[in-house]
């Protein structure tokens, strides 16, 4: 498959969320999806990559299948829109420049937050999917591991992926830490607009969470419902939010009303154990300053998330020459990698040849010689023939590496015959 990867996408950098809406796939449908493509277009490697940000697919071809895949995913949403917004989506056809894509995905260089800690496991999910339906061939196998090898190198020698860079992560984190000492915590969330809906899911997909009760309170109840479905939380109307605040450890706010959502009389009557918090993410605040007045209790505006998440971000934003120093010199050794599999086939057919010409040899010569005189010159061959194709192999393979095997393959081809050595072994 060597210089034959491909990827057509869609994404934050290319289009509207909106837009990204149409094409988003659940496990389900990216199965079904990958088993269409499996039949249509008899593909080996193929990886189909949907988050909230993107929805990708990666494979490896001699086509250009950009229209027949647009034109399928259309079919499998069940809609023609999609057809309409072809121009959003971007089209790698240069095998290089398409491995570098993936790199970049894989390692968050390519995440609109920078560095962005779940795509990888995001990748890894994709990846196992392609491995499980047989559509991950050597070259697939090769290349993800490889990303993978260069992420954790990325964890574990820059600055990249420290602290929480986007808001909804920072007040995760910061949930988190309010609430390690705590026995079964309660959370309450209202209003699921960007941050809102963030932070729900950053929590759903955070194993640390696994243990915690959350309630979902929106304007919009059947967004509420179709967010708290996904994630597996409870959802109470917007109108009795109030009366669940007694229960909640942590209330988080991030609805925009005018005036305040939380005063303090909605909190001074209540029976507070240790502490509660309330975590303010609304622009205007909606939560009355004056709820801190009250003893245990604790509150936290967006200025203080944000400046958690900004000075996480400005370390990541200058750990980026480092990552991308990485990328590159893992893409290198991949190319390396890819380059000697592209000769392995004309490499195999040598030593074929060789074998076959030392067999014939052999049995011509000693067909009635003592057993352990074959033996000896089983031995003796085979030494002298390792050492003969030893230089014509790295003479390949820095060739290709230097783009010019093409030549040295048509003279070996040319003296030994390789071609119909490949011939001779098909019959056999």
């Amino acid at each position: 498959m060597h210089q034959q990867f491909k990827v057509l996408g869609i994404s934050h950098k290319t289009a509207p969320l909106h837009i990204r809406e149409l094409t988003a796939l659940d496990m389900d449908e990216t199965v079904q999806l990958m088993s269409r493509i499996k039949d249509l277009f008899n593909l080996r490697d193929v990886l189909v990559l949907s988050t909230c940000n993107r929805t990708e697919i990666y494979y490896a071809s001699d086509h250009d299948l950009r229209h027949q895949l647009i034109r399928l995913l259309s079919q499998h949403k069940g809609t023609d829109k999609i057809q309409d917004y072809q121009d959003h989506f971007i089209n790698i056809t240069d095998h290089q420049l398409a491995v570098e894509h993936l790199f970049r995905v894989a390692t968050g260089l390519d995440s609109q937050i920078v560095g962005d800690m779940q795509i990888t496991n995001q990748v890894k999910t994709a990846y196992q999917l392609s491995a499980d339906m047989d559509m991950a061939g050597p070259f697939l196998h090769r290349l993800l591991h490889t990303a993978f090898f260069t992420n954790k190198k990325v964890v574990q020698e820059t600055a990249f992926r420290d602290g929480a860079a986007s808001i909804s992560y920072a007040t995760m984190e910061l949930i988190s830490e309010l609430t390690i000492t705590q026995q079964d915590p309660v959370i309450m969330i209202v209003g699921l607009g960007d941050v809102g809906s963030d932070l729900c899911l950053n929590i759903a997909d955070n194993k640390n969470f696994r243990h915690y009760r959350v309630l979902l309170a929106n304007r919009s109840y059947r967004k509420a419902e179709e967010l708290g479905e996904r994630c597996g939380f409870e959802v109470i109307s917007l109108e009795s939010f109030r009366n669940h605040i007694a229960e909640a450890d942590v209330v988080v706010t991030a609805i925009n009303i005018p005036g305040m959502l939380i005063h303090k009389e909605h909190v001074s009557g209540l029976p507070i154990g240790n502490f509660k918090y309330f975590i303010d993410l609304s622009v205007p605040r909606s939560i009355e300053s004056g709820i801190e007045d009250i003893n245990g209790v604790l509150l936290y505006n967006i200025d203080n998330i944000k400046a958690k998440a900004d000075e996480a971000l400005n370390r990541r934003l200058a750990a980026i020459p480092e990552v991308e120093k990485l990328v590159s010199e893992a893409i290198k050794d991949f190319d390396n990698w890819s380059s000697d599999m592209s000769v392995n086939p004309t490499i195999n057919k040598l030593k074929n040849a060789l074998e076959q010409i030392r067999r014939e040899e052999i049995a011509r010569h000693l067909k009635d010689a003592p057993k352990s005189e074959v033996i000896l010159a089983e031995k003796l061959t085979k030494s002298i023939m390792q050492k003969v194709i030893k230089l014509p192999v790295l003479q390949l393979k820095a060739a290709c590496r230097r783009g010019e095997a093409e030549t040295l393959i048509d003279v070996l081809n040319d003296l030994f015959d390789l071609e119909k050595e490949t011939l001779s072994s098909k019959k056999e």
